[in-house]
Protein backbone atom coordinates (compact mmCIF):
# COMPACT_ATOMS: atom_id res chain seq x y z
CA UNK A 1 0.00 0.00 0.00
CA UNK A 2 1.60 3.50 -0.59
CA UNK A 3 2.41 5.65 1.93
CA UNK A 4 -0.04 7.65 3.77
CA UNK A 5 -2.95 5.99 2.47
CA UNK A 6 -5.23 4.93 5.10
CA UNK A 7 -7.91 1.74 5.15
CA UNK A 8 -11.74 2.17 6.17
CA UNK A 9 -13.61 0.00 7.79
CA UNK A 10 -15.04 -1.88 4.73
CA UNK A 11 -11.49 -2.54 3.60
CA UNK A 12 -11.55 -0.18 1.43
CA UNK A 13 -8.69 2.42 0.40
CA UNK A 14 -8.94 6.43 1.41
CA UNK A 15 -6.47 9.12 0.55
CA UNK A 16 -6.48 10.94 3.84
CA UNK A 17 -3.16 11.44 4.57
CA UNK A 18 -0.69 11.27 2.23
CA UNK A 19 2.81 13.15 2.18
CA UNK A 20 2.29 15.66 -0.35
CA UNK A 21 -1.54 16.07 0.59
CA UNK A 22 -2.91 19.45 -0.74
CA UNK A 23 0.07 20.38 -2.96
CA UNK A 24 0.68 19.84 -6.50
CA UNK A 25 3.36 19.20 -9.32
CA UNK A 26 2.27 21.07 -11.46
CA UNK A 27 3.06 25.27 -10.63
CA UNK A 28 0.62 26.51 -12.77
CA UNK A 29 -2.29 24.69 -9.85
CA UNK A 30 -3.19 25.96 -7.13
CA UNK A 31 -2.46 24.68 -3.67
CA UNK A 32 -5.63 23.41 -1.36
CA UNK A 33 -5.63 25.27 1.88
CA UNK A 34 -4.16 22.81 4.59
CA UNK A 35 -7.44 24.21 6.36
CA UNK A 36 -10.11 22.86 3.80
CA UNK A 37 -8.10 19.81 3.55
CA UNK A 38 -8.44 19.18 7.61
CA UNK A 39 -11.85 20.45 7.23
CA UNK A 40 -12.97 17.18 4.71
CA UNK A 41 -10.87 14.81 7.00
CA UNK A 42 -12.66 15.78 10.27
CA UNK A 43 -16.07 15.97 7.95
CA UNK A 44 -15.69 11.87 6.74
CA UNK A 45 -14.59 10.93 10.30
CA UNK A 46 -17.80 12.32 11.52
CA UNK A 47 -19.88 10.53 8.59
CA UNK A 48 -18.25 7.27 9.36
CA UNK A 49 -19.23 7.09 12.35
CA UNK A 50 -22.90 8.87 12.10
CA UNK A 51 -25.91 5.82 12.14
CA UNK A 52 -29.53 6.01 11.54
CA UNK A 53 -31.02 2.87 14.15
CA UNK A 54 -34.04 3.55 13.82
CA UNK A 55 -37.01 3.55 11.00
CA UNK A 56 -38.19 7.09 10.83
CA UNK A 57 -39.32 8.54 7.99
CA UNK A 58 -36.16 9.19 5.36
CA UNK A 59 -33.92 6.77 7.82
CA UNK A 60 -33.35 4.60 4.51
CA UNK A 61 -32.60 7.76 2.22
CA UNK A 62 -30.28 8.42 4.60
CA UNK A 63 -28.04 5.37 4.94
CA UNK A 64 -28.16 5.96 1.17
CA UNK A 65 -27.21 9.26 1.40
CA UNK A 66 -24.34 9.00 4.08
CA UNK A 67 -23.01 5.92 2.08
CA UNK A 68 -22.87 8.12 -1.19
CA UNK A 69 -20.57 10.99 0.79
CA UNK A 70 -18.59 8.52 2.03
CA UNK A 71 -18.13 7.34 -1.54
CA UNK A 72 -17.12 10.76 -2.46
CA UNK A 73 -15.34 11.76 -0.04
CA UNK A 74 -13.39 8.76 -0.50
CA UNK A 75 -12.95 8.35 -3.84
CA UNK A 76 -12.93 11.83 -5.28
CA UNK A 77 -12.59 14.98 -2.77
CA UNK A 78 -9.54 13.40 -0.50
CA UNK A 79 -7.50 12.00 -3.10
CA UNK A 80 -8.67 15.28 -5.06
CA UNK A 81 -7.81 17.35 -2.57
CA UNK A 82 -4.44 15.42 -2.23
CA UNK A 83 -3.04 15.37 -5.91
CA UNK A 84 -4.39 18.73 -7.71
CA UNK A 85 -2.36 17.13 -10.36
CA UNK A 86 -3.64 13.65 -10.90
CA UNK A 87 -5.31 12.89 -14.15
CA UNK A 88 -8.88 13.99 -14.28
CA UNK A 89 -11.48 10.67 -14.31
CA UNK A 90 -13.67 10.45 -16.12
CA UNK A 91 -16.39 8.19 -15.56
CA UNK A 92 -18.09 6.47 -18.47
CA UNK A 93 -21.15 5.79 -17.51
CA UNK A 94 -24.40 4.75 -18.72
CA UNK A 95 -27.64 2.03 -18.41
CA UNK A 96 -27.41 -1.26 -19.83
CA UNK A 97 -26.72 -2.05 -23.62
CA UNK A 98 -25.55 1.55 -24.00
CA UNK A 99 -22.39 0.84 -25.86
CA UNK A 100 -20.03 2.17 -22.71
CA UNK A 101 -17.40 -0.16 -23.53
CA UNK A 102 -17.80 0.18 -27.40
CA UNK A 103 -17.28 3.51 -27.32
CA UNK A 104 -14.53 3.60 -25.25
CA UNK A 105 -12.45 0.54 -27.62
CA UNK A 106 -13.26 2.55 -30.34
CA UNK A 107 -12.26 6.25 -29.11
CA UNK A 108 -8.40 4.83 -28.31
CA UNK A 109 -8.46 2.48 -31.16
CA UNK A 110 -7.89 -1.16 -29.23
CA UNK A 111 -10.03 -3.48 -26.82
CA UNK A 112 -8.95 -2.28 -23.26
CA UNK A 113 -12.54 -3.62 -22.06
CA UNK A 114 -14.93 -6.41 -22.40
CA UNK A 115 -17.47 -5.28 -25.32
CA UNK A 116 -20.29 -8.03 -26.16
CA UNK A 117 -24.25 -8.56 -26.27
CA UNK A 118 -24.09 -10.44 -22.81
CA UNK A 119 -25.27 -8.49 -20.37
CA UNK A 120 -23.93 -7.46 -17.94
CA UNK A 121 -20.99 -6.94 -20.26
CA UNK A 122 -18.88 -4.78 -17.77
CA UNK A 123 -18.15 -7.38 -14.68
CA UNK A 124 -14.72 -5.42 -13.73
CA UNK A 125 -15.04 -1.94 -14.28
CA UNK A 126 -11.54 -0.76 -16.24
CA UNK A 127 -9.49 1.98 -15.91
CA UNK A 128 -7.13 3.06 -18.71
CA UNK A 129 -4.63 5.45 -18.09
CA UNK A 130 -1.63 6.69 -20.46
CA UNK A 131 2.02 4.44 -18.90
CA UNK A 132 3.15 8.09 -17.94
CA UNK A 133 0.69 8.92 -15.19
CA UNK A 134 0.92 5.65 -13.78
CA UNK A 135 2.80 7.48 -10.48
CA UNK A 136 0.26 9.78 -10.24
CA UNK A 137 -2.52 7.13 -10.24
CA UNK A 138 -0.91 4.58 -7.94
CA UNK A 139 -2.29 5.56 -4.68
CA UNK A 140 -6.07 6.43 -6.22
CA UNK A 141 -8.60 4.80 -3.51
CA UNK A 142 -10.31 3.52 -6.85
CA UNK A 143 -8.13 1.41 -7.86
CA UNK A 144 -9.29 -1.42 -5.26
CA UNK A 145 -12.23 -2.03 -7.71
CA UNK A 146 -11.65 -1.69 -11.08
CA UNK A 147 -8.86 -3.18 -13.51
CA UNK A 148 -5.99 -0.92 -14.92
CA UNK A 149 -4.61 -1.05 -18.04
CA UNK A 150 -2.11 1.47 -19.29
CA UNK A 151 -2.11 2.33 -22.82
CA UNK A 152 -0.52 4.94 -25.45
CA UNK A 153 -4.23 5.53 -26.78
CA UNK A 154 -5.06 7.33 -23.72
CA UNK A 155 -4.24 11.08 -23.75
CA UNK A 156 -1.75 11.86 -20.89
CA UNK A 157 -3.65 13.73 -17.86
CA UNK A 158 -7.08 11.64 -18.51
CA UNK A 159 -8.32 8.50 -16.73
CA UNK A 160 -11.06 6.87 -18.67
CA UNK A 161 -13.32 4.61 -16.56
CA UNK A 162 -15.32 2.37 -17.82
CA UNK A 163 -18.23 1.31 -15.36
CA UNK A 164 -20.69 -0.88 -14.58
CA UNK A 165 -24.24 -0.72 -15.83
CA UNK A 166 -26.41 2.07 -13.42
CA UNK A 167 -29.79 -0.34 -13.70
CA UNK A 168 -27.38 -3.60 -13.83
CA UNK A 169 -29.52 -7.17 -13.23
CA UNK A 170 -26.27 -7.51 -10.80
CA UNK A 171 -26.82 -5.21 -7.40
CA UNK A 172 -22.98 -5.24 -6.76
CA UNK A 173 -22.54 -3.72 -10.31
CA UNK A 174 -25.21 -1.24 -9.33
CA UNK A 175 -22.81 -0.09 -6.32
CA UNK A 176 -19.72 -0.41 -8.29
CA UNK A 177 -21.19 2.03 -11.02
CA UNK A 178 -22.47 4.52 -8.30
CA UNK A 179 -19.48 4.70 -6.62
CA UNK A 180 -17.30 4.90 -9.23
CA UNK A 181 -19.48 8.08 -10.44
CA UNK A 182 -18.97 9.64 -6.74
CA UNK A 183 -15.36 9.51 -7.70
CA UNK A 184 -15.23 11.04 -11.27
CA UNK A 185 -13.94 14.65 -12.02
CA UNK A 186 -16.20 14.51 -15.08
CA UNK A 187 -19.10 11.88 -16.20
CA UNK A 188 -19.08 10.87 -19.85
CA UNK A 189 -22.86 9.72 -19.89
CA UNK A 190 -23.69 7.88 -22.14
CA UNK A 191 -27.30 6.67 -23.48
CA UNK A 192 -29.33 5.48 -26.89
CA UNK A 193 -31.97 7.03 -29.06
CA UNK A 194 -34.50 4.10 -27.62
CA UNK A 195 -33.33 4.97 -24.07
CA UNK A 196 -32.64 8.43 -23.49
CA UNK A 197 -36.41 8.94 -22.30
CA UNK A 198 -36.14 6.53 -19.45
CA UNK A 199 -36.52 7.74 -16.26
CA UNK A 200 -32.99 6.63 -14.03
CA UNK A 201 -30.71 8.14 -16.01
CA UNK A 202 -32.48 11.26 -15.55
CA UNK A 203 -32.42 10.40 -11.73
CA UNK A 204 -28.81 10.16 -11.86
CA UNK A 205 -28.13 12.99 -13.97
CA UNK A 206 -30.54 15.36 -11.62
CA UNK A 207 -28.37 14.27 -8.61
CA UNK A 208 -25.40 14.65 -10.37
CA UNK A 209 -26.03 18.25 -11.43
CA UNK A 210 -26.40 18.56 -7.62
CA UNK A 211 -23.92 17.59 -6.26
CA UNK A 212 -21.89 20.14 -8.80
CA UNK A 213 -20.61 17.24 -10.64
CA UNK A 214 -19.55 18.14 -14.47
CA UNK A 215 -21.19 16.07 -17.56
CA UNK A 216 -20.88 15.20 -20.79
CA UNK A 217 -23.32 13.15 -23.13
CA UNK A 218 -23.05 10.80 -25.45
CA UNK A 219 -26.22 9.77 -27.84
CA UNK A 220 -25.45 6.49 -29.20
CA UNK A 221 -27.32 4.38 -31.97
CA UNK A 222 -29.15 7.24 -33.34
CA UNK A 223 -30.75 6.53 -36.48
CA UNK A 224 -30.10 9.07 -39.70
CA UNK A 225 -33.88 9.53 -40.24
CA UNK A 226 -34.34 10.42 -36.44
CA UNK A 227 -31.64 12.46 -35.86
CA UNK A 228 -33.02 16.11 -35.92
CA UNK A 229 -35.69 14.73 -33.89
CA UNK A 230 -33.89 12.47 -30.99
CA UNK A 231 -31.25 15.38 -30.66
CA UNK A 232 -33.73 18.23 -30.66
CA UNK A 233 -35.87 16.59 -27.94
CA UNK A 234 -32.84 15.71 -26.24
CA UNK A 235 -31.55 18.95 -25.86
CA UNK A 236 -34.77 20.03 -24.62
CA UNK A 237 -34.86 17.62 -21.75
CA UNK A 238 -31.02 19.12 -20.80
CA UNK A 239 -32.58 22.58 -21.19
CA UNK A 240 -35.16 21.93 -18.86
CA UNK A 241 -32.85 20.50 -15.92
CA UNK A 242 -30.55 23.50 -16.46
CA UNK A 243 -27.99 21.03 -18.22
CA UNK A 244 -28.45 23.65 -21.10
CA UNK A 245 -24.13 23.96 -21.08
CA UNK A 246 -23.67 19.96 -21.04
CA UNK A 247 -21.59 18.63 -24.04
CA UNK A 248 -23.90 16.34 -26.40
CA UNK A 249 -21.91 14.44 -28.99
CA UNK A 250 -24.37 12.10 -31.28
CA UNK A 251 -22.88 8.57 -32.69
CA UNK A 252 -25.44 7.45 -35.93
CA UNK A 253 -26.65 4.05 -35.53
CA UNK A 254 -24.54 1.73 -38.06
CA UNK A 255 -26.84 -1.81 -37.24
CA UNK A 256 -25.44 -4.90 -35.97
CA UNK A 257 -22.43 -4.54 -35.19
CA UNK A 258 -19.30 -6.77 -33.82
CA UNK A 259 -15.59 -4.75 -32.87
CA UNK A 260 -14.36 -1.27 -33.12
CA UNK A 261 -16.92 1.50 -34.45
CA UNK A 262 -15.99 3.38 -37.27
CA UNK A 263 -12.61 6.16 -36.37
CA UNK A 264 -15.26 8.80 -37.94
CA UNK A 265 -18.18 8.17 -36.05
CA UNK A 266 -16.29 8.61 -32.90
CA UNK A 267 -13.31 11.33 -33.93
CA UNK A 268 -15.37 14.48 -32.38
CA UNK A 269 -15.60 12.48 -28.78
CA UNK A 270 -11.47 11.62 -29.37
CA UNK A 271 -10.55 15.09 -29.58
CA UNK A 272 -12.69 16.19 -27.20
CA UNK A 273 -10.98 14.31 -24.67
CA UNK A 274 -7.43 14.84 -25.90
CA UNK A 275 -8.83 19.12 -25.88
CA UNK A 276 -9.78 17.85 -22.50
CA UNK A 277 -6.44 16.14 -21.25
CA UNK A 278 -4.98 19.74 -22.10
CA UNK A 279 -2.97 20.90 -18.70
CA UNK A 280 -5.59 24.02 -18.27
CA UNK A 281 -8.37 22.04 -19.56
CA UNK A 282 -8.43 19.14 -17.50
CA UNK A 283 -7.10 21.57 -14.74
CA UNK A 284 -10.20 23.58 -15.42
CA UNK A 285 -12.68 20.39 -15.45
CA UNK A 286 -11.04 19.14 -11.99
CA UNK A 287 -11.70 22.92 -10.68
CA UNK A 288 -14.58 23.23 -12.06
CA UNK A 289 -15.51 19.54 -10.62
CA UNK A 290 -14.28 20.16 -7.20
CA UNK A 291 -16.04 23.51 -6.44
CA UNK A 292 -19.24 21.93 -7.27
CA UNK A 293 -18.59 18.89 -5.09
CA UNK A 294 -17.45 21.48 -2.18
CA UNK A 295 -20.63 23.49 -2.64
CA UNK A 296 -23.15 20.49 -2.49
CA UNK A 297 -21.15 19.16 0.04
CA UNK A 298 -23.20 22.18 2.49
CA UNK A 299 -26.87 20.71 1.77
CA UNK A 300 -25.77 17.25 1.80
CA UNK A 301 -24.37 17.43 5.15
CA UNK A 302 -26.91 19.53 6.00
CA UNK A 303 -29.53 16.63 4.82
CA UNK A 304 -27.53 14.04 7.22
CA UNK A 305 -27.67 16.75 10.14
CA UNK A 306 -31.02 16.76 9.79
CA UNK A 307 -31.79 13.04 9.77
CA UNK A 308 -29.91 12.50 12.35
CA UNK A 309 -32.11 14.73 14.38
CA UNK A 310 -34.86 13.35 13.55
CA UNK A 311 -33.50 10.15 14.86
CA UNK A 312 -32.95 12.02 18.01
CA UNK A 313 -36.18 13.52 17.97
CA UNK A 314 -38.05 10.29 17.49
CA UNK A 315 -36.11 8.09 20.25
CA UNK A 316 -36.72 11.18 22.55
CA UNK A 317 -40.64 10.24 21.79
CA UNK A 318 -40.15 6.78 22.80
CA UNK A 319 -38.23 7.78 25.99
CA UNK A 320 -41.54 9.81 26.69
CA UNK A 321 -43.84 6.88 25.93
CA UNK A 322 -42.59 4.57 27.73
CA UNK A 323 -43.21 5.33 31.56
CA UNK A 324 -46.50 5.71 30.99
CA UNK A 325 -47.12 2.47 29.41
CA UNK A 326 -45.89 0.72 32.34
CA UNK A 327 -48.43 2.10 35.00
CA UNK A 328 -50.68 -0.47 34.54
CA UNK A 329 -48.14 -3.46 34.70
CA UNK A 330 -46.71 -1.97 37.55
CA UNK A 331 -50.15 -1.40 39.47
CA UNK A 332 -51.14 -4.88 38.54
CA UNK A 333 -48.06 -6.15 40.15
CA UNK A 334 -48.06 -3.90 43.23
CA UNK A 335 -51.88 -5.73 43.45
CA UNK A 336 -50.29 -8.55 43.24
CA UNK A 337 -47.78 -8.21 46.39
CA UNK A 338 -50.36 -6.77 48.33
CA UNK A 339 -53.06 -9.26 47.61
CA UNK A 340 -50.24 -11.80 49.64
CA UNK A 341 -49.50 -13.45 46.23
CA UNK A 342 -45.42 -14.03 47.65
CA UNK A 343 -47.82 -16.20 50.35
CA UNK A 344 -49.76 -18.46 48.39
CA UNK A 345 -49.05 -21.71 47.35
CA UNK A 346 -45.58 -23.26 48.74
CA UNK A 347 -45.54 -20.65 52.00
CA UNK A 348 -49.08 -20.87 52.89
CA UNK A 349 -48.83 -25.11 52.85
CA UNK A 350 -45.47 -25.08 54.93
CA UNK A 351 -47.31 -22.59 57.46
CA UNK A 352 -49.89 -24.74 58.09
CA UNK A 353 -47.43 -27.67 58.42
CA UNK A 354 -45.65 -25.34 60.75
CA UNK A 355 -48.94 -25.06 62.74
CA UNK A 356 -50.45 -28.75 62.91
CA UNK A 357 -51.15 -30.38 66.34
CA UNK A 358 -47.14 -31.20 67.11
CA UNK A 359 -45.83 -29.38 65.05
CA UNK A 360 -42.76 -26.63 65.71
CA UNK A 361 -45.34 -23.49 65.99
CA UNK A 362 -48.25 -25.57 67.60
CA UNK A 363 -49.01 -24.39 71.36
CA UNK A 364 -46.52 -21.91 70.93
CA UNK A 365 -49.06 -18.88 72.27
CA UNK A 366 -51.46 -20.50 75.29
CA UNK A 367 -54.53 -19.20 75.25
CA UNK A 368 -54.18 -16.77 78.61
CA UNK A 369 -51.03 -15.52 76.27
CA UNK A 370 -47.57 -17.14 77.70
CA UNK A 371 -45.34 -18.01 75.60
CA UNK A 372 -43.67 -21.64 75.62
CA UNK A 373 -40.14 -22.50 75.19
CA UNK A 374 -37.28 -23.96 75.85
CA UNK A 375 -33.77 -24.19 74.11
CA UNK A 376 -34.73 -27.84 72.31
CA UNK A 377 -37.54 -26.54 70.95
CA UNK A 378 -36.36 -23.07 69.78
CA UNK A 379 -34.00 -24.63 67.64
CA UNK A 380 -36.32 -26.84 65.99
CA UNK A 381 -38.79 -23.95 65.46
CA UNK A 382 -36.10 -22.11 63.51
CA UNK A 383 -35.04 -24.64 61.73
CA UNK A 384 -38.42 -25.21 60.26
CA UNK A 385 -38.83 -21.54 59.90
CA UNK A 386 -35.82 -21.44 58.14
CA UNK A 387 -37.71 -23.53 55.14
CA UNK A 388 -40.95 -20.93 55.57
CA UNK A 389 -38.34 -17.78 55.05
CA UNK A 390 -36.79 -19.98 51.63
CA UNK A 391 -40.27 -21.05 50.15
CA UNK A 392 -40.85 -16.90 50.78
CA UNK A 393 -37.77 -16.26 49.12
CA UNK A 394 -38.67 -18.73 46.39
CA UNK A 395 -42.35 -16.92 45.91
CA UNK A 396 -40.61 -13.80 46.16
CA UNK A 397 -38.08 -14.61 43.15
CA UNK A 398 -41.05 -15.86 41.23
CA UNK A 399 -43.14 -13.30 41.92
CA UNK A 400 -40.67 -10.14 40.61
CA UNK A 401 -39.75 -11.96 37.85
CA UNK A 402 -43.80 -11.99 36.90
CA UNK A 403 -43.31 -8.43 37.52
CA UNK A 404 -40.59 -7.65 35.01
CA UNK A 405 -41.58 -9.81 32.08
CA UNK A 406 -45.33 -7.95 32.54
CA UNK A 407 -43.71 -5.24 31.85
CA UNK A 408 -42.03 -6.25 29.27
CA UNK A 409 -44.59 -7.55 27.55
CA UNK A 410 -46.30 -4.13 27.52
CA UNK A 411 -43.17 -2.36 26.55
CA UNK A 412 -43.20 -5.21 23.56
CA UNK A 413 -46.75 -4.11 22.99
CA UNK A 414 -46.32 -0.55 22.96
CA UNK A 415 -43.26 -0.79 20.74
CA UNK A 416 -45.16 -3.57 18.39
CA UNK A 417 -47.92 -0.73 17.94
CA UNK A 418 -45.50 2.12 16.84
CA UNK A 419 -44.62 0.97 13.82
CA UNK A 420 -41.19 0.81 12.30
CA UNK A 421 -39.49 2.48 14.88
CA UNK A 422 -41.41 0.93 17.54
CA UNK A 423 -40.12 -2.31 15.84
CA UNK A 424 -36.83 -1.13 15.19
CA UNK A 425 -36.45 0.02 18.85
CA UNK A 426 -37.83 -3.26 20.00
CA UNK A 427 -34.93 -4.98 18.07
CA UNK A 428 -32.14 -2.79 19.52
CA UNK A 429 -33.68 -3.75 23.01
CA UNK A 430 -33.55 -7.79 22.04
CA UNK A 431 -30.02 -7.14 20.58
CA UNK A 432 -28.50 -9.58 17.81
CA UNK A 433 -27.61 -13.19 18.55
CA UNK A 434 -23.63 -13.42 20.28
CA UNK A 435 -22.35 -16.84 20.08
CA UNK A 436 -25.44 -18.83 19.57
CA UNK A 437 -27.59 -16.61 22.52
CA UNK A 438 -30.74 -16.18 21.85
CA UNK A 439 -31.34 -12.38 22.50
CA UNK A 440 -34.40 -13.27 24.25
CA UNK A 441 -33.22 -15.96 26.49
CA UNK A 442 -30.66 -13.31 27.19
CA UNK A 443 -32.62 -10.68 28.75
CA UNK A 444 -34.55 -13.33 30.41
CA UNK A 445 -31.55 -14.95 32.37
CA UNK A 446 -30.86 -11.16 33.34
CA UNK A 447 -34.61 -10.84 34.57
CA UNK A 448 -34.20 -13.96 36.62
CA UNK A 449 -31.00 -12.94 38.20
CA UNK A 450 -32.82 -9.51 39.08
CA UNK A 451 -35.25 -11.15 40.21
CA UNK A 452 -33.13 -13.48 42.79
CA UNK A 453 -30.81 -10.78 43.96
CA UNK A 454 -34.06 -8.60 44.58
CA UNK A 455 -35.33 -11.78 46.17
CA UNK A 456 -32.17 -12.22 48.51
CA UNK A 457 -31.90 -8.66 49.76
CA UNK A 458 -35.75 -8.66 50.54
CA UNK A 459 -35.26 -12.01 52.86
CA UNK A 460 -31.98 -10.65 54.35
CA UNK A 461 -33.59 -7.44 54.88
CA UNK A 462 -35.82 -8.39 57.25
CA UNK A 463 -33.38 -8.81 60.32
CA UNK A 464 -32.11 -5.12 60.11
CA UNK A 465 -35.73 -3.98 60.80
CA UNK A 466 -36.63 -6.49 63.29
CA UNK A 467 -33.82 -5.59 65.10
CA UNK A 468 -34.41 -1.83 64.49
CA UNK A 469 -38.16 -2.36 65.99
CA UNK A 470 -36.39 -4.17 69.17
CA UNK A 471 -34.06 -1.16 69.32
CA UNK A 472 -36.86 1.14 69.86
CA UNK A 473 -38.65 -0.43 72.37
CA UNK A 474 -38.93 1.46 75.41
CA UNK A 475 -41.91 -0.07 77.34
CA UNK A 476 -40.60 -2.78 79.92
CA UNK A 477 -42.96 -4.93 79.51
CA UNK A 478 -42.87 -5.42 75.73
CA UNK A 479 -39.28 -5.33 75.74
CA UNK A 480 -39.55 -8.39 77.82
CA UNK A 481 -42.42 -10.38 75.82
CA UNK A 482 -39.71 -9.51 72.66
CA UNK A 483 -37.03 -11.22 74.49
CA UNK A 484 -39.37 -14.74 75.68
CA UNK A 485 -40.78 -14.48 71.55
CA UNK A 486 -37.12 -14.46 70.42
CA UNK A 487 -35.70 -16.95 72.78
CA UNK A 488 -39.04 -19.36 72.03
CA UNK A 489 -38.11 -18.84 68.07
CA UNK A 490 -34.57 -19.98 68.22
CA UNK A 491 -32.41 -17.85 65.81
CA UNK A 492 -33.95 -15.94 63.35
CA UNK A 493 -37.40 -17.24 64.13
CA UNK A 494 -39.37 -13.90 64.80
CA UNK A 495 -37.88 -12.70 61.29
CA UNK A 496 -39.28 -15.78 59.54
CA UNK A 497 -42.50 -14.78 60.71
CA UNK A 498 -42.45 -11.02 60.25
CA UNK A 499 -41.56 -11.82 56.66
CA UNK A 500 -44.65 -14.32 56.41
CA UNK A 501 -46.39 -11.21 57.79
CA UNK A 502 -45.00 -8.71 55.72
CA UNK A 503 -45.43 -11.09 52.42
CA UNK A 504 -49.56 -11.33 53.19
CA UNK A 505 -49.76 -14.63 55.11
CA UNK A 506 -52.66 -13.60 57.75
CA UNK A 507 -52.08 -16.33 60.09
CA UNK A 508 -48.36 -15.12 60.53
CA UNK A 509 -49.70 -11.79 61.44
CA UNK A 510 -52.21 -13.11 63.80
CA UNK A 511 -49.27 -15.08 65.48
CA UNK A 512 -47.13 -12.06 65.42
CA UNK A 513 -49.48 -10.11 67.33
CA UNK A 514 -50.15 -12.78 69.62
CA UNK A 515 -46.61 -12.86 70.79
CA UNK A 516 -45.47 -9.12 70.26
CA UNK A 517 -48.60 -7.39 70.38
CA UNK A 518 -48.40 -4.74 67.94
CA UNK A 519 -45.20 -3.70 68.41
CA UNK A 520 -43.46 -5.64 65.49
CA UNK A 521 -45.88 -3.51 62.97
CA UNK A 522 -43.47 -1.59 61.79
CA UNK A 523 -40.91 -4.18 60.98
CA UNK A 524 -43.88 -6.14 58.86
CA UNK A 525 -44.36 -2.55 57.35
CA UNK A 526 -41.05 -1.93 56.45
CA UNK A 527 -40.77 -5.83 55.05
CA UNK A 528 -43.93 -5.18 52.63
CA UNK A 529 -42.88 -1.78 51.70
CA UNK A 530 -39.48 -3.33 51.08
CA UNK A 531 -40.81 -6.19 48.65
CA UNK A 532 -43.16 -3.51 46.62
CA UNK A 533 -40.13 -1.71 46.06
CA UNK A 534 -38.54 -4.80 44.59
CA UNK A 535 -41.31 -4.54 42.42
CA UNK A 536 -41.18 -1.67 41.38
CA UNK A 537 -37.70 -1.75 40.77
CA UNK A 538 -38.40 -4.94 38.32
CA UNK A 539 -40.84 -2.89 36.05
CA UNK A 540 -38.66 0.09 35.92
CA UNK A 541 -35.49 -2.48 35.04
CA UNK A 542 -37.62 -3.00 32.31
CA UNK A 543 -37.86 0.79 31.17
CA UNK A 544 -34.08 0.63 32.06
CA UNK A 545 -33.14 -1.75 29.91
CA UNK A 546 -35.24 -0.42 26.84
CA UNK A 547 -34.48 3.27 27.29
CA UNK A 548 -30.74 2.25 27.93
CA UNK A 549 -30.73 1.07 24.11
CA UNK A 550 -31.96 4.39 23.16
CA UNK A 551 -29.03 5.82 25.65
CA UNK A 552 -26.22 6.12 22.55
CA UNK A 553 -24.66 9.16 20.86
CA UNK A 554 -26.78 8.29 17.54
CA UNK A 555 -29.87 9.12 19.15
CA UNK A 556 -28.58 11.89 22.21
CA UNK A 557 -30.21 15.32 21.72
CA UNK A 558 -27.64 16.91 20.32
CA UNK A 559 -26.39 14.42 17.99
CA UNK A 560 -26.77 16.46 14.90
CA UNK A 561 -24.27 18.93 16.48
CA UNK A 562 -21.02 17.55 15.60
CA UNK A 563 -22.23 17.62 11.88
CA UNK A 564 -23.50 21.10 12.21
CA UNK A 565 -19.88 21.74 13.36
CA UNK A 566 -18.63 20.13 10.24
CA UNK A 567 -20.85 21.96 8.72
CA UNK A 568 -19.42 25.59 10.04
CA UNK A 569 -15.60 24.65 9.92
CA UNK A 570 -16.64 23.57 6.50
CA UNK A 571 -17.95 26.72 5.11
CA UNK A 572 -15.30 29.00 6.76
CA UNK A 573 -12.53 26.86 5.55
CA UNK A 574 -13.84 27.03 1.81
Amino acid sequence: MAPGVATREDGRVTATSLPNAGRTTDPGVPEVSRTLLDAIRDLRRDVATTRFPLDVEGAEEARASRKRLLDQLDDHLLPRLADLSAPAIVVVAGSTGAGKSTLVNSVLGTEVTQAGVLRPTTRRPVLAHHPDDADLMSAHPVLDAVEVVAHDAVPRGIALLDAPDIDSVLETNRDTAHRLLEAADLWLFVTTASRYGDALPWRVLDDATARGASIAMVLNRVPPDALTTVRGDLLGRLRSRGMASVPLFVVADVGPHEGLLDTKAVAPIGRWLTMLAGPDRARSVISRTLRGSLAALRPWVDELAEAVQSQAEAAFAIRSELAPVLEAPAASARGRVVAGEVAAGAARSRWAQLTATGAPLWGLVSRRGRISGGKRLAKARAEALAALTADLRSAARVSLYSAGELAAEAVATHLEARGPIGRGVLGMWRGDAEDGVNPAERRNAERATQADESASRWTTAVGPAVSAVASALTDRGAQRRWRKASAALGDGGLDAIVLAAGAGLEPAGELLRALVGAAAEPAVEATRTALLGGTDDMVSGELTAVVGVLDTPHLAEDASATLRLRLAVLKAAS
